[in-house]
């Protein structure tokens, strides 16, 4: 079991059900699942991008990424259907612990000139989403093998939340480093 799954069961539950007045487990916010995606629009025009991007997200996510395309041509952005415009990984159950984890207590602080995690970037259905600018903040990126920076999408889907306050106070408790409003 991972160490923040761990956790998750045998502190944040309990917190949360004393603040939230529940007894039910289920009733309470809890992570389904990560998304971690590459918008590459850059890739029409340099195509080992596409390649050095999936890598990159295999060795970041520990999982093999899926190769979007899209589903529309667009004539402004000189896109075709079909062309090959992202890649993305979707994190559940222990590999979406293991990388949550080294997401809070390793990426985050590396990141240059942070000040916390915008707290507003809810959904309104309890997801929430933010943007890194760079994938080397994460260390398991070879700096020599990097060509170009890439920026990334992370999402976090929360299953049983009735509110984005709830969802918040989940994140919270999992050590996310938001900004003081």
């Amino acid at each position: 079991m991972a160490r923040l799954q761990e956790r998750y069961l045998k502190e944040i539950v309990p917190e949360l059900q004393k603040e939230f007045g529940r007894t039910n487990v289920m009733s309470l916010p809890r992570l389904k699942k990560v998304v971690v995606s590459m918008g590459l629009g850059k890739a029409l025009v340099e195509k080992k991008r596409v390649a050095n991007s999936v890598e990159e997200l295999a060795v970041i996510t520990g999982q093999h990424p899926v190769v979007t395309k899209a589903k529309k041509s667009v004539a402004a952005f000189k896109v075709r259907e079909g062309n090959e415009t992202g890649a993305m990984v979707t994190l559940r159950k222990q590999r979406m612990y293991e990388f949550l984890d080294r997401l809070i207590s390793v990426a985050i602080p590396r990141i240059r000139d942070f000040r916390g995690l915008n707290p507003k970037s809810f959904d309104g259905r309890g997801n929430y989403s933010f943007g890194l600018s760079e994938q080397l903040v994460f260390p398991e990126v070879n700096v020599e093998k990097v060509e170009f920076q890439q920026g990334m999408n992370i999402t976090f889907c929360i299953e049983g939340s009735k509110n984005d306050r709830e969802s918040f106070r989940l994140l919270q408790l999992f050590g996310m480093p938001f900004r003081k409003e």
